[in-house]
This record gives C-alpha cells, structure tokens and sequence, in this order.
C-alpha cells in the first residue's frame, strides 16, 4: 500500500513545479494552503456523507478524494506522507487510551 503513495507523493512534489494552468495540482499549490485546506474540509464532508448514505462505492471513491486531498496538503506543508506511516507504524499495537495519553505528556 505504501508504494501508491510513495508513487503519489514524488508526483504531487513534481506538480508545485508545474504550470498551474496545465495541472490541476499546480493549481492548487498556486492559490494557496487556504484553498488546499478547503478542499481537504470538502472532501471530508462528501466522505462523511457518503459513509452516512451506506454506499460502499462512494465511500471507496470519496475517501480516495480526501486521501488525495490529504496528501497535497502534506506535501505543500513540506511533510513527507512516509512520516505519516511512520507515525501510523508507531501507534501500532498501543491502545487508543495508552495513545492518548502519551500525547498530553
């Protein structure tokens, strides 16, 4: 699973070089985060709705929306989506109260 997102992320990073007027990527790190985080809250909302509604294929083909959006976010903030798995990787096996808790530290 990680390889389509380490594919996705060296794209996304190509793209902030990119025409914003040949890409659609390139267009969003051309108008700013405020724009790329808006995105990120529309998709968030549409998957929401989605898991709301029951329908498999469109929570499947929202949460890929929010998942991309996600991920330009990250990469217009200068984080590598593998710190991200790493972090996922860290949290693995703890409890959610143990997870919790170590945060407030």
């Amino acid at each position: 699973m990680s390889d389509v997102l380490k594919e996705l992320s060296e794209i996304l990073k190509e793209r902030k070089q990119a025409d914003p007027s040949s890409s659609y990527v390139a267009s969003l790190y051309d108008k700013g985060l405020d724009t790329i985080l808006k995105k990120v809250g529309e998709e968030s909302a549409e998957t929401i709705i989605a898991a709301k509604d029951g329908n498999a294929e469109q929570i499947i083909y929202e949460t890929a929306d929010l998942w991309f959006h996600t991920l330009v976010m990250l990469v217009d903030q200068g984080i590598d989506p593998q710190d991200v798995l790493k972090e996922l990787e860290r949290r693995f096996g703890l409890s959610g109260i143990e997870e919790k808790a170590s945060r407030k530290k």
